[in-house]
């Protein structure tokens, strides 16, 4: 699959192989599904808890007497169906983790990745590089390539770039990774794929 390489002014320098190996892979829906579920999982603190009735203070004593009071009974003012009083069956600290293996994290990326490819959703940019840090030059660069502000946008770089970061990291949906650290959920969380020249060559490495 050949696409266009454009520059950050919006014309086009070139053209690009996507490599077979890696965006033109069988799509498992299953695996993917899979994979982000385990991904999700494994982003959950886990510390929500309530406490049980036994662990309320107070409602020591029985409220009033069981009979002779017009009153429905009542043992503790802790009970659960009482204001303040305990939780049923309430959450407890946990842990959501779910292993998964190397071997299917990496072929979720590749399914996620060709369906991005197969859906025209990557574009690839010869050098992402700013001087200093400036939203606007950012924010126009954006507008160059007609994307809306509601788009979601991940940029994938060889490395990690402070200057481009800076400039992007206000705008609302775009966000960024590195080829060693992009994944199945972060490529299908995002509207399209930017990566520079030397981050598709970096993942092409990584993938193979």
């Amino acid at each position: 699959m050949e696409i266009n390489v454009y520059s950050k002014d919006g014309s086009i320098a070139g053209k690009r192989e996507l490599s077979p190996s890696v965006f033109e892979q069988e799509i498992n829906n299953t695996l993917i599904s899979e994979v982000i579920r385990a991904y999700m999982a494994n982003a959950r603190q886990g510390t929500a808890s309530t406490k049980k009735r036994g662990e309320v203070r107070g409602g020591g004593r029985k409220p009033w007497r069981q009979k002779h009071t017009g009153m429905a009974r009542a043992g503790s003012i802790r009970s659960p169906i009482w204001k303040g009083g305990g939780v049923t069956f309430g959450p407890k600290p946990r842990d959501y983790n779910i292993d998964i293996p190397k071997k299917k994290k990496r072929l979720a990326l590749l399914s996620s990745l060709s369906l991005m490819a197969k859906n025209g959703k990557i574009l690839i940019i010869d050098e992402i590089t700013i001087e200093h840090p400036k939203t606007k030059i950012f924010y126009d660069m954006l507008k160059t390539f007609g994307f809306k502000e509601s788009t979601k946008l991940l940029f994938t770089l060889e490395k990690t770039d402070t200057n481009v970061y800076k400039s992007g990291r206000n705008i609302p949906g775009v966000n960024f990774t590195t080829a060693s650290d992009l994944n199945a959920l972060a490529v299908l969380s995002a509207d399209t794929i930017i990566f520079s020249l030397k981050g598709l060559l970096s993942l092409k490495e990584r993938l193979g």
